[in-house]
């Protein structure tokens, strides 16, 4: 009998075009991909626009539940990167359509977070009340950077009382110009805690919010691009999607090398304009990984990576498709021989440099020893 057929090591194949003219629609994360805070993410705008100009199309999904998809649009819009309501999906959307399958038209529910929560309640035909005194049939709480304890009182007490509580997501942080901040899972944690009650998740990573993105866009090749492991790329992976992660927003080398199996993207780039360049491939090359002018190897001893700075000078590995240097090929390499050494579980990398130029790479990363 045959073995079924082993799925490549994520990042090894790379990507021989450009993904704006491999894929026909790119799903977008929002918070920590096409802005930060309020403001785009430089060079993004302009990239889009660039990939718009080339064929690809453009959807949004967010689990950011605070605003409505008007007002994402809108957002979106002002920053240069132009978009109607239809084409953003928002957690407070999919947790609306969930708890209306559930409990039905017209139940009675207490929206936590912005004035996107709400909205979508009203929008799926639920009736929204105000307090625990109501009796609220179910919470819906998703993130507003207004929430306070008041309202996480209200949440605590409709719970306790039999409400069933419905998070919108679970990210524990939101990207911002001063670093992560708390997100919507920190806030869930309080009512959690405090009820003992585990909320039932609706945003990403549950593959729905992609699967209705795909389904408004009629996508035959879509790619999810995302700055999270266990929202954007975990959503991806469960959808049967391809993902390129950027690390624009929460994830840092250290965090990708440690990943999980199911939070290991298909390609890597600083930012969303990697959407326009073609993705180079990591090489086997002898007991090294090697991609552009970087390799990787074991160590002496076995137990730590070595990175070595590797021009090729007409020996080594060349780059797909003639992909240019973008400056993640070390990361790459470094992904790809680490997972390749731990398949099936995420842990840690030890990595050790070979040469000045490799420690100075690695010190950038917070990986140096």
């Amino acid at each position: 009998m045959s073995r079924p057929a082993q799925r490549p090591v994520p990042l090894s194949r790379g990507c021989r075009t450009p993904p704006s003219q491999s894929y026909d629609v790119a799903l977008l994360d929002l918070d920590g991909v096409v802005y930060v805070g309020p403001d785009a993410v430089p060079g993004v705008p302009a990239a889009l626009a660039a990939a718009r100009d080339g064929g690809l199309r453009l959807g949004f999904v967010t689990n950011n539940a605070a605003r409505t998809p008007e007002q994402v649009a809108e957002h979106l819009t002002a920053l240069e990167v132009p978009a109607r309501p239809a084409d953003v999906i928002t957690s407070s959307q999919a947790a609306a359509t969930v708890v209306a399958g559930l409990l039905g038209a017209g139940a009675r529910v207490l929206p936590v977070g912005g004035p996107g929560v709400a909205a979508a309640l009203r929008a799926a035909g639920l009736a929204v009340v105000a307090t625990a005194e109501d009796g609220p049939d179910a919470v819906v709480q998703g993130y507003g950077p207004e929430v306070g304890w008041a309202q996480l009182a209200e949440a605590v007490v409709a719970v306790r009382n039999g409400a069933r509580h419905v998070a919108t997501n679970a990210d524990a942080t939101i990207p911002s110009p001063r670093g992560p901040l708390p997100g919507n899972g920190a806030m869930v944690g309080v009512v959690r805690d405090v009820t003992g009650q585990a909320p039932l998740i609706t945003g990403k990573p549950d593959p729905a919010m992609h699967a209705e993105c795909v389904r408004r866009t009629g996508a035959q090749r879509p790619i999810v691009v995302g700055d999270r492991l266990d929202t954007d790329i975990e959503g991806a992976r469960r959808a049967g999607t391809d993902s390129l992660l950027v690390l624009s927003g929460v994830t840092d080398p250290a965090l990708l090398l440690a990943a999980v199996p199911v939070h290991r993207p298909d390609l890597l780039a600083a930012d969303a304009a990697g959407l326009l360049v073609p993705h180079p491939s990591v090489a086997a090359v002898g007991p090294a990984r090697v991609c552009g002018d970087w390799a990787v190897r074991t160590a002496e001893g076995g137990g730590a990576l070595e990175l070595a700075n590797a021009p090729r000078a007409g020996g080594g590995a060349p780059a797909a498709g003639g992909a240019g240097p973008d400056g993640l090929e070390a990361l790459r390499a470094l992904c790809v021989a680490h997972w390749s050494r731990h398949p099936d579980d995420g842990v840690p990398a030890h990595v050790v440099p070979a040469d000045a130029d490799a420690a100075a790479l690695l010190a950038g990363w917070g990986l140096g020893a």
